[in-house]
């Protein structure tokens, strides 16, 4: 019934061409416009990647394996449902949207290609700070991640990898400042359930890498063997 009443006092409409409808916030014609991606670039340059690499020879030291995107955060639809997600007025029902620009980006892959993705593997979605997220009121990572551990049937491992220190919004500093900002500011509190295994690191956007690449330092540390990011976009 509030639900209902919602929908009347605010009628659904899609953020690209406005068009009122059944969906929210993104029609299936405007996700249509959306260029999915379907090959893999290095997650700190933009080679692009022969189908056996995971990074560029450059950056093959970094903690962070590799990473999959769906799209470019240039398209400014992309860019426009990411906002409103995760900045007022905080669209939280984006999320399913969202996550469908990654399962189309892994489908592109092939089902035999995801499977041996996915194999011996754990999904985390990259932490907030206890603030920042009660500001938001969602972890926006966390909406995507579930959507894509119950669709790609990967375990889904929340309040493991934990953000303890108060770091100024990425968005806002320089690539140098973003790795200092973040140092340090993640910890563990199971080793156990990590050990050997696979990450997933899910998140909304990638642009410098310094928070994914802090994540995976952390995680290597405590003995985990791969880890990858999933992201819906990229810069």
């Amino acid at each position: 019934m509030i639900k209902f009443i919602f929908d009347v006092l605010f009628p659904p409409y899609c953020l690209g061409c406005k068009k009122e409808g059944s969906w929210r916030w993104l029609c299936d014609d405007c996700f249509s416009t959306i260029e999915i991606l379907e090959y893999q670039y290095c997650p700190f340059c933009k080679i692009r990647l022969r189908t056996f690499e995971r990074r560029c020879q450059l950056h093959s030291k970094k903690n962070l394996n590799g990473l999959y995107f769906a799209t470019s955060y240039e398209n400014l639809l992309v860019k426009n449902l990411i906002q409103k997600f995760k900045y007022p007025p905080f669209l939280k029902e984006l999320s399913p949207s969202l996550a469908s620009l990654i399962i189309a980006h892994f489908i592109l892959l092939g089902k035999e290609k995801i499977s041996k993705i996915f194999s011996n593997s754990v999904f985390i979605p990259v932490p907030l700070f206890k603030s920042r997220e009660k500001w938001r009121g969602f972890n926006q990572a966390e909406k995507i991640a579930k959507i894509l551990s119950e669709f790609f049937k990967v375990p889904l491992l929340e309040n493991n990898l934990i953000k303890i220190k108060k770091t100024q919004p990425q968005v806002e500093l320089s690539k140098e400042k973003r790795e200092g900002n973040i140092k340090e500011a993640f910890i563990i509190k199971n080793e156990n359930l990590i050990k050997g295994k696979k990450i997933f690191l899910i998140d909304d956007v990638f642009t410098t890498g310094s928070t994914m690449e802090e994540c995976a330092r952390i995680l290597k540390k405590a003995g985990t063997k791969e880890v990858f990011g999933i992201t819906v976009a990229r810069e």
